[in-house]
């Protein structure tokens, strides 16, 4: 096993992390290991491409390949939600004119103009009025009649739709779950699977965060639940969603289409904001380079996008098609990679982020020893910072203060080790002594001057607990509250 197994790459990845699809174009272990060298962080596994049986053989792959390269890497599993779809349309494409009038039926369609649904419930809980966008909210129409078994719509942007295209029906009231039947099944086998993170798609309310956390617990899992924002009902009750769940997915593609596109940037920015003021760590998703589907560069546009989600506060961008059907994955993950280090080195010399006095389950104590430990680290010019967490949540408020001092993450746990790949500027170490302050000094000495980050005379500072001082095998201490800071002066290296 490599020793310092970031002495080649930690330098020239970013503190922003990087989440890749896996699909088609990189499911293969010589794929994964080069996403990985490119910068990616978190795997995402999309269930509405592939129920458990595919996905269990990407998990075991993942496992796999960063065993081999000794990098922990996180694994999220992207619950598909209640999204709606067309059945099959004739000939599966139809054009749809401006003012033409369509249907929704029960039953089987008997014309081109007639459409089905996957929600039996649609043409009752439709009313006249209402919009349906289609084609990722290309098409609109609006309901201009109702029977029992059908409802009129007329056409206001016309376009082409095609078979078992999703349907969003922004500001209809539905009785769908947040979590389907199919969704439960799948959040108990990520659970069983030990992934790192459980999304649930089109939030509504805090309670469905909680459901699905017991649902997750249930199998003993302690993965992290991410809610993904992509309903106007989840804006309206954003603060409490976000207290609620351990991330949050800005999921850009179906809230494009349920508010009006016009308030995407501003409400992404609220949402990054809201985060920031719980420590929640956010992620920005969809077509953030979607022109490396087909070219192996990005527009400017895009470019640009992922530039100011970073400036913005994001934890984590997300490629989708990009990675998992896309032509050009691995140029996707390191053009990702690039933006957000040139973006970065803009942001060097901010004045650390205050931490909120948010209610993230930090203990008072370990809230102060953050503080302090980051504004030593910037005063006494450390060149590194690491801290020996239980949970990870102590790396998570780090995070939170944005310091450009590297940061270097180590755990008894490997499950710890791999959700702070979803950590802002955290770099997640394997085989670190973390229950031994000693030790951990002797390590990181070795390790910090064998991967290039410091020499005889630095200074690291280290964040800790009791456990650092009580001993390996105290387990309740190690859990408990992390109340040392330590600036220890790097040492000659022995012969």
């Amino acid at each position: 096993m490599d020793p310092f197994p970031l002495s080649s790459d930690h330098v020239r990845w970013s503190r922003t992390k990087i989440i890749a699809t896996v699909g088609p174009a990189c499911r293969e272990p010589e794929q994964l290991a080069e996403l990985i060298r490119a910068g990616a962080d978190v795997f995402r596994l999309n269930m509405a491409h592939g129920g458990p049986e595919a996905q269990q053989e990407s998990v075991d792959t993942i496992r796999r390949v960063s065993a081999e390269l000794t990098l922990p890497v996180a694994i999220l599993v992207d619950l598909a939600g209640p999204k709606f779809r067309l059945g099959d349309v004739a000939e599966d494409r139809v054009f749809c004119p401006r003012g033409d009038l369509f249907y929704f039926v029960a039953g089987e369609p008997q014309a081109p103009n007639e459409f089905t649904t996957s929600y039996e419930p649609l043409l009752r809980e439709l009313t006249i009025g209402d919009t349906v966008m289609l084609a990722d909210g290309t098409v609109s129409m609006r309901v201009e009649g109702k029977q029992r078994d059908r409802v009129e719509l007329r056409v206001l942007n016309q376009g082409i739709i095609r078979s078992r295209q999703g349907i969003n029906l922004p500001g209809v009231k539905l009785s769908a779950p947040a979590i389907s039947v199919e969704d439960h099944q799948h959040a108990l086998w990520a659970g069983k699977a030990g992934v790192d993170f459980v999304s649930l798609s089109f939030v509504r309310s805090p309670d469905e965060v909680r459901t699905l956390r017991d649902i997750v617990r249930s199998t003993g899992s302690k993965a992290g639940i991410v809610a993904k924002i992509e309903k106007q009902e989840a804006l309206q009750r954003l603060p409490e969603i976000v207290r609620e769940a351990d991330g949050v997915m800005v999921a850009r593609g179906d809230l494009g289409v349920e508010i009006d596109v016009a308030r995407m940037p501003m409400e992404q920015k609220r949402v990054i904001r809201t985060c920031q003021e719980f420590h929640k760590p956010v992620i920005i998703a969809t077509q953030m380079l979607d022109s490396m589907h087909e070219s192996p560069r990005p527009t400017r546009a895009e470019a640009t996008d992922v530039a100011n989600a970073i400036l913005d506060g994001a934890d984590a961008c997300m490629l989708s098609g990009e990675t998992a059907i896309g032509k050009y994955p691995r140029e996707a993950v390191d053009m990702m990679n690039r933006i957000a280090m040139a973006t970065e080195e803009t942001m060097r010399g901010r004045p650390l982020r205050k931490l909120a006095e948010a209610d993230d389950g930090l203990h008072m104590i370990t809230r102060g020893v953050v503080r302090g430990a980051g504004t030593i680290a910037q005063i006494v010019g450390a060149k590194l910072v690491v801290v020996a967490s239980h949970s990870g949540r102590t790396a998570l408020a780090l995070s939170q203060q944005r310091s450009f001092i590297p940061t270097i993450g180590v755990s008894t746990h490997d499950s710890t080790l791999r959700k702070m790949c979803l950590y802002w500027g955290v770099t997640p170490l394997r085989g670190a002594p973390a229950t031994n302050l000693e030790q951990l000094i002797r390590h990181m000495d070795v390790w910090a001057a064998g991967a290039g980050l410091t020499k005889p005379g630095d200074s690291i500072v280290i964040v800790g607990g009791s456990h650092l001082t009580a001993g390996p095998d105290d387990e309740e201490m190690a859990a408990g509250v992390h109340d040392i800071v330590v600036v220890h002066e790097v040492e000659a290296a022995s012969d």
